[in-house]
């Protein structure tokens, strides 16, 4: 067992925390009795019928254990092997899914948007689908938005609304990776069809295990022609859960009783406190302006040491000297004063640092 003593808060990432209790209340009602598996019981078919009911239309739901697999083949059913994917340079599905959607597609080739804050610009989309148009070329077939953004940004509904008529305009399918579409939501204050098919989304990959979760992710088909076979797709793939009713019966909680929203707000909430609390601190530098639950900033390089021998987690990837901070359902604010507190000192005792 870990020495306790020494444990911080684990600001590393969302997927770090624990289990909300509520969902683990609702996998313990789901264990009582025995029920038919591989998602032909009363709680999936309550759980999908939940969410018809939360996103206000018609869809096609399916639960998959982590946000790889719901985006690799999510992808990977929209496109064939000759198909592109248009993305973020700092897209999940390009940096980190070791592969995946190129391997369940078949060699779909992933091609890059930039755009500032994390964000694609139409203009790079729109470049991209005419950079080539012959048949020796992947042929443009998917736009991929992540939302909130991997670097803790947010689409405007309006940024969506554009980018989604444009890539409909252009012949592209529409995939949303919402692994922290919660958080996303929280902060725009919208309804959820609002941030989703309200906006072009044909497919939503809707996380749960960042939101409190015990690994479980929603593949919702908006557009219900696309969804043909999937639960084929899902199978093949070892994705196919046997006891799916635990899966279901999360969701249904979460959805009922507006957990998803509630926890989303905490995440949102601590880290708008810690950014608060980090913002008066001399030398302390924010890279992107925090809109959801992670903060980047930059630190010098002696501090961040300092920082991981007193306990504290926390990843280094954009850039030298660049933090990630990323605040959970169960983040509190003690947790971030504490942290604070101890860049305040740690930066005080650095030479070349002004208080």
């Amino acid at each position: 067992m870990p020495d306790k003593t020494i444990m911080k808060t684990n600001f590393a990432s969302d997927n770090n925390s624990g289990i909300a209790p509520e969902y683990l209340a609702a996998i313990a009602e789901a264990n009582i009795e025995h029920a038919p598996a591989y998602g032909n019981d009363d709680w999936t078919k309550q759980a999908c019928a939940r969410f018809r009911e939360f996103f206000e239309t018609d869809c096609e739901v399916f639960f998959v254990f982590n946000g790889t697999s719901s985006n690799s083949l999510a992808l990977a059913h929209l496109c064939n092997s000759y198909h592109s994917v248009i993305c973020h340079p700092l897209a999940h599905i390009e940096t980190d899914e070791c592969g995946a959607p190129e391997f369940f597609s078949g060699g779909s080739k992933i091609l890059l948007a930039d755009g500032p804050g994390g964000k694609i610009s139409p203009a790079e989309m729109e470049k991209r689908v005419h950079q080539r148009r012959d048949i020796h070329y992947p042929k443009p077939h998917v736009l991929s938005v992540t939302q909130a953004t991997e670097v803790g940004t947010l689409y405007s509904i309006d940024e969506l609304l554009e980018l989604g008529a444009l890539a409909h305009g252009l012949g592209l399918k529409i995939h949303m990776d919402g692994a922290r579409l919660s958080n996303a939501i929280a902060t725009l204050d919208c309804t959820p069809k609002e941030a989703t098919w309200k906006v072009g989304v044909d497919v939503l990959c809707f996380g749960g295990t960042k939101n409190g979760m015990l690994g479980s992710e929603a593949v919702v088909f908006f557009n219900k022609q696309l969804a043909h076979d999937f639960d084929y797709r899902c199978k093949q793939a070892g994705q196919l859960a046997s006891k799916m009713r635990f899966h279901a019966a999360q969701w249904i909680a979460s959805l009922r009783d507006g957990l998803w929203l509630q926890y989303a707000k905490q995440a949102n909430h601590t880290a708008a406190f810690l950014a608060t609390k980090l913002r008066a601190i001399p030398g302390v530098r924010f890279m992107h302006q925090p809109q959801a639950n992670s903060l980047f900033i930059t630190l010098p390089a002696d501090t961040i040491a300092k920082l991981h021998a007193r306990g504290w987690s926390f990843y280094e990837f954009i850039g030298t000297g660049g933090a990630r901070l990323m605040c959970s359902w169960d983040t509190q604010e003690n947790d971030c004063t504490a942290f604070a507190e101890d860049v305040r000192n740690l930066l005080a005792a650095s030479p070349g640092i002004r208080a």
